[in-house]
């Protein structure tokens, strides 16, 4: 599948991952933009980088994170701050955008990830300032973004060495990506 469509294809999954969106306001707006864009160039990157490892990576981080979330979603049906609605506990946009920031700074390094980490905490802020959850569903969203990126995701290396040996041949190969 062509780079393009992956990535159509994945920025149509976030969007149905991330319930309704819509304007309660202008913070609450962008939360909702960040919790999709954070993740969508995550993705972009290692499809950028032709990073299919990482692409790997990305799928099981992700779709651990969202499992995840909406598994305890639906066993601990907490009540929102706002309604009657009980999805409330974790934060699927917080783990969304947590996920994200946390597969970049994994896979790519922190100077790569200090933008989308303050966005995923703007994330968490605009969940909470629009009374969509309570501060411990924004905590757990984000502790499980992060626990499955780190579990998941391994550092991008550009230059490979792996040791060999059989009966024939005992040393090193070395793969270098440019």
């Amino acid at each position: 599948m062509p780079i393009l469509q992956k990535f159509v294809v994945l920025f149509i999954v976030l969007l149905s991952m991330n319930s309704a969106i819509y304007a309660k306001g202008i913070t609450q707006s962008i939360g909702d933009v960040f919790a999709i864009a954070i993740p969508a160039s995550a993705y972009g990157t290692s499809l950028y980088l032709d990073d299919q490892e990482g692409q790997i990576e990305f799928y099981k981080s992700y779709g651990t994170a969202i499992g995840v979330t909406y598994l305890l979603k639906y066993s601990v049906r907490e009540k929102r701050p706002d309604s009657n609605n009980k999805d409330s506990f974790p934060s699927g946009h917080t783990s969304s955008a947590f996920d994200g920031a946390s597969f970049i700074h994994k896979r790519y390094g922190l100077k790569y990830a200090i933008l989308p980490y303050i966005a995923a905490v703007y994330t968490g802020y605009s969940r909470v300032y629009a009374k969509r959850h309570h501060p411990i569903d924004v905590y757990a969203g984000a502790i499980i973004g992060i626990v499955s990126s780190w579990y998941f995701v391994t550092p991008y290396k550009n230059l490979q060495v792996t040791p060999m040996a059989n009966s024939n041949f005992k040393g090193f190969t070395i793969n270098y990506k440019w």
